[in-house]
Order: C-alpha cells, then structure tokens, then sequence
C-alpha cells in the first residue's frame, strides 16, 4: 500500500499546484513527507484530478487510505459544483456524523459557560464577549508575537509530557490582512511551522496569547512536526500531506481548542474561555445543520443566532451563514470544530489521566480520524453528535 499511498500523495501535489496557480484555496496545509526533490506531477483540471482519485480508491482496501481518498474525491466533487447533502458530505470528507446535539445537552454546556463566565465576573449578555476579552489583559497586536512565543515556551515542557512528543520545531509568526473567516492559521512543511496572524480579525489579549500558542503552536504546530518526524524515520501507512477537508481534521481542531484543560488545567481564564468558545461552537454547528437543511429562513436563523449568542454581531452571524452554506471547504471543515472540541473536552473531563494519555500520545504519532478516536474510547460521546 506504501506504493499507493505515494501514488495519492502525487496526484495531491498536482492538484495543490493546480489550484494555487488559479489563486484558489490550497489543497494541502501542512506537509510531513521527506523532501524528495521530484517533479510535481501536472494536472490539467479538477475533472482529471477526480478522475484519477477515483481509479485510485478503487484500489485501495479500507484504512487509512481509503478514508483519505474518499475525503479527496467528495471534495473535488464539491469543487466541481456537487452538492450532497450535509451528512453525506461530512462523513466522507470529516469522518464523523453531522446530526448535531440535543437541546437539553446544549442548555447544559450554556449553563457550564454561564457559570464560567460569573466565576471571572462576567454577565451573561451582549456584553459577554466584550467583557471576557477586557478581562483576559488587552495585549496590543505588535506585542503578540513575542507574546505568543513566550506562552509556547511556557508550556511546552508540559504538552511534551502530556503526548510523549519530542518532535523538533522551528516557529515563524507572520502579520496578514485578508478578509477571511480565521484570525489565525497554520501552515507549514517538516519541522518548519509558520502562524499566521489576521489582523482584521483579531483582538488580542493575554490569555489569547497562551490559548494561540496552546491551539497553534503546540497543538497544530508540535502535533503536525511530529508527524514529520515519525514519516522521516520510518513509512507510515498514511498519506503525509495534511488538508483540512480530510478525516483527521477533527482531532486537528478537536485537541486544540480543549489543550487547556490538558495542560493548563489550573488556569481559570483559559478554562473560561474554552468552556465559552464550546458552547459557542455548539450553536454555530446547529446553525450549520439548519441552513443547509433549507428549511429555515436566514431571517429565523438570525433571530435564532441573536437568541443563542446574544454577543454575536450581524457580521459574525453573516459570516458563520455565508461560510458554513456557500462554500465547498468551509461547509466540511468547519464542523471539525464542533464536533472535535465537543468530544475532547468530554475527554479532559471524564478525570481519566491514563485514558487521556493514551489518546494524546496516539494523537501526536498519527493522523487519527474519528473512527481511531471512538475505538481509543469506547465509552466517550458520538462524535458529531446524537440528537435524538
């Protein structure tokens, strides 16, 4: 299968050459093969990409690679003018179900957040947001940097401790000024890991330094390097080219946004910010199931989003409508959110340090999709959700 998965990873390289030339989103973010020095295969059109996907899922058996080439073939297809319905397109691309939570389960996480934030004395209201962010210290944006290198330095020791990574990593942190939905992003090759700040988006503070350097460096960063350095040493059976419409997205963004409570679990502003930050995430996935249902208006979905997230702007309603519904990418990866945060948070609260140290350090040696996370855990939630 190694023969195969390099033939995959070929046929990606061509399509992330293919799509970078017309200036559209890149396939691949995060590249943990060895260097080879080959030449890029060349692909003439997305029709030829998808074609020799699928000559290529028609030889893979199940694993690893057959869920990737799946997760590629929905995709292009998307690209290409397809239009499945939710649950179909994010079990193929995320791995996991989209069916959303229960309203009695999502109350339970608003009133988690809500005594979270009355513990930093904070209200529940417009304000909300407003207030925890003057609360976490306001950090002017030419200071984060430094800022966030410092947090990372910080806490590295303990996330190397926590997933048995020791995986070396260069950091670079570059400003950007794009009208996008991300405040911040990572990308990068091997050992080299680039953030990038969106400086139209973000307002920084003291605690979003450390949850930055938590979420992107030491989670995706330190995460995705060790990888490389697994691929460098041995052939692993997966393919080394990580995208975000792929199945291993949901542990990407999952263990990220809940690293806190992993490695700083006596911090209550970073506590405080990743219980509010999951209930919110739980409100934009019930959004993202009902606008592509199609039976609700925009205008009800508003009421609906003003109603959950009282804090929320109409632009920052428009943008969770217009991302999640109009385009191909974001409609797959952006339930990793929800559904990643929702089950490891879950994790970090089951109070079980073996069980979390055996999915951490799995989740630092490979690309784990969610079947491999439900088969580490038995017993957690659905991921996805259950909204029966």
């Amino acid at each position: 299968m190694i023969g195969l998965r390099d033939e995959a990873e070929a046929v990606l390289r061509g399509w992330h050459a293919y799509e970078v030339s017309r200036g559209t989103a890149e396939i691949i973010d995060f590249d943990c093969a060895p260097p080879s020095g080959g030449e890029i295969e060349q692909v003439g059109d997305r029709l030829a990409v998808r074609r020799r996907l699928i000559e290529l899922r028609e030889r893979a058996s199940d694993g690893w690679l057959a869920s990737r080439l799946d997760a590629d073939i929905a995709y292009v297809g998307a690209l290409l003018g397809e239009r499945p319905p939710l649950r179909q397109y994010v079990r193929a691309t995320q791995g996991c179900e989209a069916l959303g939570w229960t309203d009695e389960y999502i109350a339970h996480r608003r009133d988690l957040a809500r005594e979270a934030l009355a513990g930093v004395g904070i209200a529940w209201g417009p304000g909300a947001a407003r207030e925890l962010r003057a609360v976490e210290g306001y950090l002017p944006n030419e200071d984060a940097p430094d800022a966030i290198r410092a947090a990372a330095d910080a806490f590295e020791p303990a996330v190397r401790e926590l997933t048995g990574s020791s995986a070396p990593f260069q950091l670079s942190v570059e400003s950007a000024d794009v009208d996008a939905y991300w405040a911040y992003w990572l990308d990068g090759a091997g050992s080299r890991v680039r953030l990038r700040l969106n400086l139209r988006n973000i307002t920084f503070s003291e605690v979003a330094a450390r949850q930055f350097a938590l979420h992107e460096v030491l989670g995706h960063g330190l995460q995705s390097a060790s990888w490389s350095a697994r691929s460098a040493a041995e052939d692993v059976p997966w393919v080394r080219l990580m995208s975000v419409h792929a199945p291993h997205q949901v542990l990407l963004e999952g263990l990220a946004q809940a690293l806190p409570l992993f490695a700083a679990p006596d911090d209550p502003l970073l506590r405080t910010r990743v219980r509010f930050d999951h209930y919110n995430q739980l409100v934009r996935g019930g959004l993202h199931l009902a606008l592509n249902d199609g039976e609700v208006s925009i205008e009800e979905l508003v009421v609906r989003a003003k109603r959950d997230m009282p804090w929320a702007t109409d632009a920052a309603i428009a943008d969770v409508l217009s991302d999640r519904g109009a385009d191909p990418r974001l409609r797959s990866y952006l339930w990793a959110y929800p559904a990643g945060v929702d089950w490891f948070v879950s994790l970090a609260e089951a109070g079980d340090p073996e069980l979390s140290g055996t999915v951490l350090r799995a989740a630092y040696r490979d690309p784990l999709t969610p079947s491999d996370l439900a088969a580490l855990w038995p017993g957690g939630p659905a991921i996805g959700g259950d909204d029966r």
